[in-house]
């Protein structure tokens, strides 16, 4: 913009007094033509032809004089008549081209020339000769007003220019604006994208091409995160083949070992207590009532025994699949402490839990519910002391924490490697009484270790804290 501006005043600056001279030429050649027309005519001496020609001089600011064959003055439109008449008698009578005059333009009966005025030191531009009918004629017109005018032009041109500049300048202020807006939205998509959050997402609704690229980075976004869900599962799954492949046989064997040694207790005590009410031992209904209801409670323990097991089973074999997906860890958690309010009011603890904003994570939903379940079964099952249950969410390098820790006698030390095998049980009596089979960090092992997390446990001097941590899906809140 800036360089046409420039480009434009040069060119005036350099052609814009030629173009104005070539038009006086013109504009004399004009008054000649019409002057000669009205002679030849007879109408010269009427007064219509008067206003007519004087509105034609003033409008090229031109001076004139015309006189008959004996040098008599028939018109005249300036006031220095007789010099004009003296100066068209000069040239007529064979006045020398001095350096001082410039010949433009010469024909049969006319000449057109600049001169200068020796007084003022003024060019004047002059058109004099014969006309048809014989009389003398004298056009003059000053090059000054050419001259002003071409300044006038450029320094109009430079205010305008600069005028034009300053407003130009806002507008594409203003529209790069419009322009770079959408573009830069698209730009924190993009690197939004780069850490896998797929949330963003581009919110035009213009029919520019930047809209149309909006709609397919939205497009490319939806394509990307359920490809990623699909390679995390592929890739989980595949590492999941390569570890357990040996592993097969010696899981089998030792199940098998497991579920004998674990049910031969209850099945032992379903037994006895079964031959007993058939043999009568007791006559009275409250002891027969009793011999039965320990006949359903080893029963029912022996189902949520099997149950797990068959769970664990299917983890450890690799018969469950395990999808990974994107989810919000934290109101999964709260949702799930929300629901165990009424257990927690019940068992008198008191339930910490800060607000979190979202935490979005990689794993199978359903599975880490199960794992938080057995962390929080687990706490409320051996909360004592404050009776407080406190659970943490944190965030560190792409990584979530998710700690479960309750109030109580902390685990000794010589358990805390084997509280993850199958059936182990610290406080054997007591994980009776509320009906452990001592399977459930068994379960968050088989989890965990499905998805290759972290986890484990770590005594304090008021409790014990049981922990788990997932891999983050995109930007979140540390």
């Amino acid at each position: 913009m800036m360089g046409t501006i420039l480009l434009c005043w040069f060119i005036n600056n350099t052609f814009l007094e030629k173009y104005y001279l070539r038009d006086k030429q013109k504009a004399l050649m004009s008054a000649y033509a019409v002057m000669n027309a009205a002679s030849n005519a007879g109408i010269i001496s009427t007064d219509e032809f008067d206003i007519e020609f004087q509105k034609i001089c003033a409008k090229y600011n031109i001076n004139f004089i015309l006189l008959d064959a004996k040098s008599k003055t028939l018109k005249t439109y300036t006031h220095d008549y007789d010099v004009l008449s003296r100066q068209l008698l000069s040239n007529l009578f064979g006045r020398k081209v001095t350096p001082d005059i410039q010949i433009l333009e010469a024909g049969d009966n006319y000449e057109i020339r600049i001169t200068i005025e020796e007084k003022t030191n003024t060019e004047f531009v002059e058109m004099w000769g014969i006309l048809d009918n014989g009389n003398l004629f004298l056009f003059k017109s000053p090059l000054e007003s050419i001259k002003e005018s071409v300044k006038l032009a450029n320094r109009f041109l430079a205010y305008v220019g600069i005028g034009s500049a300053v407003f130009s300048a806002l507008v594409i202020l203003w529209v790069s604006k419009k322009i770079t807006e959408p573009v830069m939205e698209l730009t924190k998509i993009s690197e939004r994208m780069i850490h896998l959050d797929f949330d963003a997402k581009y919110t035009g609704k213009s029919k520019t091409e930047i809209a149309l690229l909006g709609q397919n980075i939205n497009e490319l976004s939806c394509t990307l995160e359920q490809t990623i869900s699909e390679l995390k599962s592929a890739n989980n799954e595949l590492q999941r083949d390569i570890e357990n492949k040996n592993k097969i046989d010696e899981m089998r064997t030792e199940f098998l070992s497991n579920v004998s040694h674990e049910l031969k207790t209850p099945i032992a005590l379903i037994q006895g207590y079964a031959e007993g009410l058939k043999e009568g031992i007791t006559d009275d209904e409250e002891s027969r009532n009793f011999y039965c209801e320990v006949i359903m409670d080893e029963a029912a323990k022996m189902n949520n025994m099997v149950k797990k097991l068959l769970t664990l089973n299917q983890l450890e074999f690799g018969s469950n699949t395990v999808t990974m997906e994107r989810f919000d860890i934290a109101a999964l958690v709260k949702n799930y402490l929300q629901s165990a309010d009424i257990l927690c009011r019940q068992k008198d603890v008191k339930l910490i839990m800060g607000e979190y904003s979202p935490v979005y994570v990689w794993a199978d939903e359903f599975l880490i519910e199960e794992v938080f379940g057995n962390y929080f079964s687990n706490a409320m099952n051996h909360v004592a002391g404050e009776r407080v249950i406190d659970v943490k969410l944190s965030v560190k390098d792409k990584i979530v924490r998710v700690s479960v820790f309750n109030t109580g006698q902390p685990i000794p030390e010589d358990s805390l490697e084997h509280i993850w095998e199958k059936f182990y049980k610290v406080d054997k009596a007591r994980t009776r009484q509320y009906g452990g089979s001592g399977i459930g960090l068994s379960i968050v092992k088989a989890i965990m270790e499905s998805m290759n997390r972290e986890y484990g446990v770590r005594n304090y001097d008021n409790g014990v804290e049981f922990w788990f941590e997932l891999e983050t899906a995109g930007e979140n809140n540390e």
